[in-house]
């Protein structure tokens, strides 16, 4: 696997096509974004509420960065008050059985989580 170089920004570019993964759908809150937009279109208030706890200025960023990396649509319609709905593009929706996948994996995890003993304070 090739070095990854560093851009004139400081920050280290991508060198492979996991890192390039990641780098779109990476952070806390893109893939459950996606998540939300594969059972529908959506608007910013109803992401919002579905997020919970997600400040308004965050929201945005990520939406952005996402609708930068092609992979949801922000539709804008002209009326008052303005409405706008995000929804995932093609290759937005190729990412579903990635996320299922991701969601197999994870049930896993939390069951051999679950099936294994904790240490007790005197074994530490």
């Amino acid at each position: 696997m090739p070095k990854s170089a560093t851009r004139a920004n400081g920050k280290k570019s991508v060198s492979c096509p996991v890192e390039s993964t990641i780098a779109a759908i990476g952070g806390c809150w893109k893939v459950l974004i996606i998540h939300h937009l594969m059972q529908r279109t959506q608007r910013f208030g109803e992401l919002s509420r579905l997020l919970g706890g997600i400040s308004a200025r965050t929201l945005t960023r990520q939406l952005r960065e996402l609708e930068d990396d092609g992979l949801i649509s922000r539709k804008v319609h002209e009326q008052i008050p303005p409405k706008v709905e995000y929804s995932l593009t093609p290759l937005g929706q190729e990412l579903q059985p990635v996320l299922q996948a991701m969601h197999t994996w994870g049930e896993k995890l939390e069951q051999q989580r679950c099936n294994v003993p904790m240490a007790k304070p005197t074994d530490i």
